[in-house]
């Protein structure tokens, strides 16, 4: 069971800071942090992946359209998780902060909402993307979350009404908690 530790409301947004599972949010799209080619082979990925029984449509993807840049998104069915849909968006491995991943972070957070409201979606579910093995430390990692949230709220979206941050690592927290 998930459980709310806080709710914000922005312009136009509300947003739910939660401990739990993403897996079993009922939202309309949870966001899967994933690399390049969809092989969700370990962290928060391998968790939806399996869960939802996803590799094989995301293989289908990539064998389609190609890898997924750093900072963009794919998205496919959610399988058998409890949403609709899968926004697949690839944050930046870690390098120490010296090859714009503050700037790709942003984009992974911002192109996942964009896509969202294009595909006329009211609510997303989020982890923690590149915080996890990608190695992003989330002190800084919250930073950019809040910057694409706020820049996105900001231009009035019209179906997106709920974003959750779903945090599993109880030791996030305290970093969402004091940027949101």
């Amino acid at each position: 069971m998930n459980e709310t530790i806080k709710t914000i409301k922005l312009k136009n947004i509300i947003i739910k800071i939660i401990i739990g599972d993403i897996t079993i949010e009922k939202t309309d799209a949870i966001v899967n942090a994933a690399n390049s080619t969809l092989q969700h082979g370990g962290g928060v990925a391998k968790i939806i992946s399996d869960k939802g029984n996803l590799q094989k449509e995301s293989d289908q993807y990539i064998k389609e359209k190609g890898k997924i840049r750093t900072g963009e998104v794919g998205v496919t069915s959610a399988g058998d998780l409890p949403s609709k849909y899968v926004i697949h968006a690839v944050g930046p491995i870690w390098y120490g902060g010296s090859k714009d991943e503050a700037e790709y972070l942003y984009m992974a957070i911002f192109n996942s909402l964009k896509r969202a409201e294009e595909l006329q979606l009211n609510s997303i579910a989020f982890p923690a993307i590149s915080a996890g093995i990608f190695g992003y430390p989330i002190e800084k990692a919250v930073k950019q979350y809040k910057k694409a949230v706020d820049n996105f709220d900001n231009q009035n979206p019209e179906h997106i009404k709920e974003i959750k941050w779903i945090i599993y690592d109880k030791k996030f927290i305290d970093h969402f908690l004091k940027e949101f």
